[in-house]
């Protein structure tokens, strides 16, 4: 039998190898075009709006709106999971039920 301290290492590894098997290798080409985007754009005529308005630098602005936005994907993300979740209760109370 392999060793706890052995099993983790062997779990992590193969966590990472299947994120690696998922990553888009064009990440350039993405990258670039993102980055000649009239989102961009937006986003940079944001930030300067922001630090103007708060009196703070283009960098903390520029944090504030990634942050938000993050923050804003996150909450997405936990609603979406936890209606998953609900559902997917919900089916199995009715599925007890049923039988």
């Amino acid at each position: 039998m392999i060793e706890n301290q052995e099993s983790i290492q062997l779990i992590n590894t193969a966590i990472i190898k299947g994120k690696e098997k998922r990553i888009d290798t064009t990440y350039e080409e993405r990258l670039n075009q993102a980055c000649n985007s009239s989102a961009i754009k937006s986003i940079s005529t944001a930030i300067s709006l922001l630090a103007e308005q708060e009196k703070i630098s283009y960098d903390q602005a520029a944090i504030q709106i990634v942050e938000t936005i993050k923050e804003l994907d996150k909450i997405w993300s936990d609603y979406v999971l936890m209606e998953g979740i609900n559902n997917i209760k919900k089916m199995l109370k009715e599925s007890k039920t049923h039988h």
